[in-house]
């Protein structure tokens, strides 16, 4: 690229340089900003999307910065003397988190490229361009890394997710949720395609006070407006069903948003869709739907390496093969056919559940 020189607009003293000046803190504070989150994706949070994600918006950064002229930049800058740094207010010195750190650094990233924005403007189109891209961007990122957060924190003892549909359970759909969320079973999903509207929000809200009791999640697949009639903690939808942007304007920013996901294009993009877990799969052929194709372990495999949003495993899991997926990375997974067709739900659960249970060292 061409580094821009103020030849037009005259020597680099008076406004130029206050210019140059202003530009110059900010490409500051956005570098410091990126290389924060950067930090947070990387070491903390252990996500490699993220991480690639926040590195590539640096190299973006530095690039575009690359359209001025760096020496003008160093020449006009003048720390000593920056009213400033002496500045302060009770709430920059302390952080409660690391939400809180990645909730300011993101500000900052925001704030500072809307700065090298407006002033860009008066150096050039392209550079001015450039920086509004980055603070869009910025946006979206903040949206990612504070819904991964948040949707780990509040899954982060659901490791078994049981998708119920009253027809696969021979001894009746209420039996074999009491007796899985009694054994231990994070999340009940209901999965009805053949239900009245009135009759299936009956239903729900049978299943909200059994999940309730128990402590565990209640998703209604598909209708994020019945979702919302039960008090379901979210909805669960698919790759032709809504979006997770439309679910979400009904159900609302406290309610969780899963949806499923067959390759792992589709599983980045939920991420920065904003989506609070994602269904991976089909692993395995399974009882309750047919596929053309199954994505097997490989998937799970990659999804493990990449993304740390929560990620259930999903299709035809059930005892037989389930060390089969753990050992390919998951540490949650759905099933359905495994729990509702069982003679005993409650033992199946508790099968399912000692093998994603993470052994003591030594043990």
């Amino acid at each position: 690229m061409t580094k821009i020189h103020l030849a037009l607009a005259g020597p680099l003293v008076g406004e130029n340089a206050d210019l140059y000046r202003i530009l110059d803190a900010a490409a500051n504070r956005a570098r410091e900003g990126l290389r924060v989150l950067e930090d947070y994706a990387r070491f903390s949070a252990d996500d490699r999307h993220l991480t690639e994600i926040l590195k590539s918006l640096r190299h973006r950064l530095a690039e575009a910065l690359e359209l001025l002229d760096d020496r003008a930049l160093i020449s006009c800058r003048d720390t000593r003397h920056d009213v400033g740094t002496s500045v302060h207010t009770r709430r920059e010195a302390t952080r409660e988190s690391l939400a809180d750190v990645v909730r300011a650094s993101c500000k900052r990233v925001q704030e500072a490229t809307r700065t090298l924005e407006e002033y860009g403007k008066l150096v050039s189109p392209e550079f001015a361009g450039a920086m509004g891209e980055l603070r869009y961007a910025g946006y979206t990122i903040e949206k990612a890394l504070l819904t991964t957060f948040e949707a780990r924190d509040r899954l982060n003892e659901c490791r078994l997710y049981v998708l119920v549909t009253q027809k696969l359970c021979p001894g009746g759909a209420g039996p074999v949720i009491r007796a899985a969320l009694s054994a231990g079973a994070g999340a009940i999903q209901v999965r009805e395609k053949h239900l009245s509207d009135r009759e299936l929000v009956d239903w729900g809200r049978r299943v909200r006070e059994w999940t309730a009791a128990a402590g565990a999640v209640y998703v209604m697949n598909d209708r994020p407006d019945l979702a919302v009639l039960t008090d379901a903690d979210g909805v669960h939808v698919g790759q032709d069903e809504l979006t997770v942007r439309d679910a979400r304007r009904i159900v609302g920013p406290d309610r969780i948003v899963g949806v499923s996901t067959r390759d792992l294009d589709q599983a980045r993009a939920a991420v920065l869709d904003g989506a609070d877990y994602i269904g991976v799969g089909p692993v395995f052929p399974s009882a309750t739907k047919s596929f053309e194709t199954y994505t097997g372990l490989e998937f799970v495999r990659h999804v493990n390496a990449e993304i740390t949003l929560p990620a259930f495993a999903i299709g035809g899991i059930d005892e037989s093969n389930i060390a089969q997926v753990v050992a390919a990375g998951a540490t949650r997974v759905a099933v359905s056919s495994a729990i509702c067709g069982a003679n005993d739900a409650a033992q199946v659960t508790r099968e399912l559940l000692q093998q994603l249970t993470p052994s003591e060292p030594g043990g």
